[in-house]
């Protein structure tokens, strides 16, 4: 049998719902294929416990774990930390330099789809649809008149490096941009400007096995607040309908573009796409590379509805990473 380390947890904000999206990957493993060990990657430590609730620490020379005088290793870690370190490219760089597979996309392209502004630089040239958008960094002079008249009324203020819809807010008056800033720079030194899309959300999900990217189907997003934000997401205050209520040429542009957009990044594992369709084009809002896994979240609702059997993805995609390793 295989040890496969579930890596949840990290060291941003994301963390507590990243121990629920890794306890979903480890409860749907096949234990007859693998040995599972929830491994928490967090500020006060990384470590293993079992089922007594024994704590063994994680040694980050070679990442690896003693129990019982005995030394594991492991031949795949699935990423399901969100966030820091685990989806800006940190601990993909740590786990190249030993050699360890691991699910998500690589170090370079967790950095650059982590970082909003960046991705978005990125995907332009390769004629991929968005919103306008302006960036600002923590320390420049602000002008309130001059993003209002960029931009338009209402936008978005985000911080570029985070997830969940932390740090992010929906603008309508010049006089409330100062407050969504500091909203945004409390979780990031970097800010993302976004111009107001109005149309259908949509998320979309997929991964690739072997040299065919699969795109499952897409989740409309229908939001009791303003937008979807943290309490739309997590505590019930928005519908996720699968497959969206689009006709079947928008679901097959949508998909296709998922499929762009992963080729083009060279992603790799379970990433997902969000969309807006603003005058019946989707246009690309940001990718997740490490995508919630929560009985809440929308990609185990995608791959339900797309036929598939969670337990089956999962271990077709850890064996897809070890296969396709490169040492």
């Amino acid at each position: 049998m295989k040890n496969i380390a579930v890596l949840m947890g990290g060291y941003s904000h994301e963390w507590e719902i990243s121990l629920k999206s890794g306890a979903v990957i480890a409860q749907n493993l096949d234990s007859n294929l693998y040995k599972i060990y929830p491994v928490a990657i967090l500020i006060d430590g990384w470590y293993y416990k079992n089922d007594a609730g024994t704590r063994y620490n994680i040694d980050k020379n070679d990442f690896s774990l003693s129990i019982d005088a005995k030394k594991i290793t492991f031949d795949c870690c699935y990423n399901t930390i969100h966030g820091t370190p685990g989806e800006d490219g940190k601990l993909q760089a740590l786990l190249e330099l030993l050699n360890i597979p691991q699910t998500s996309c690589d170090s370079y392209q967790s950095a650059l789809t982590f970082n909003k502004r960046d991705c978005i630089a990125v995907l332009k040239p390769w004629n991929i649809t968005t919103g306008n958008h302006m960036y600002i960094n923590q320390g420049d002079t602000i002008d309130e008149e001059i993003i209002a008249r960029n931009i338009g009324l209402p936008c978005f203020v985000k911080a570029n490096r985070s997830g969940s819809s932390f740090g992010v807010s929906k603008v309508y008056k010049v006089e409330e941009i100062n407050a969504a800033l500091e909203t945004a720079f409390e979780v990031d030194d970097e800010i993302i400007i976004e111009s107001f899309l109005d149309g259908v959300e949509v998320s979309v999900g997929a991964y690739q096995i072997g040299d065919k990217i699969k795109v499952l189907l897409p989740t409309e997003i229908v939001s009791e607040n303003d937008f979807f934000d943290y309490e739309a997401k997590y505590q019930g205050k928005s519908k996720e309908i699968t497959p969206a209520r689009i006709k079947d040429e928008n679901t097959k542009a949508v998909q296709q573009t998922t499929r762009r957009i992963y080729q083009v990044l060279k992603l790799k594992g379970l990433a997902r796409a969000d969309f807006i369709f603003h005058k019946g084009i989707p246009h690309f809002i940001e990718i997740n590379t490490n995508p919630g896994m929560s009985k809440e979240s929308i990609v185990p609702q995608q791959i339900t509805a797309s036929g598939l059997i969670l337990k089956k993805v999962l271990t077709e995609i850890i064996e897809n990473t070890i296969k396709y390793h490169i040492t």
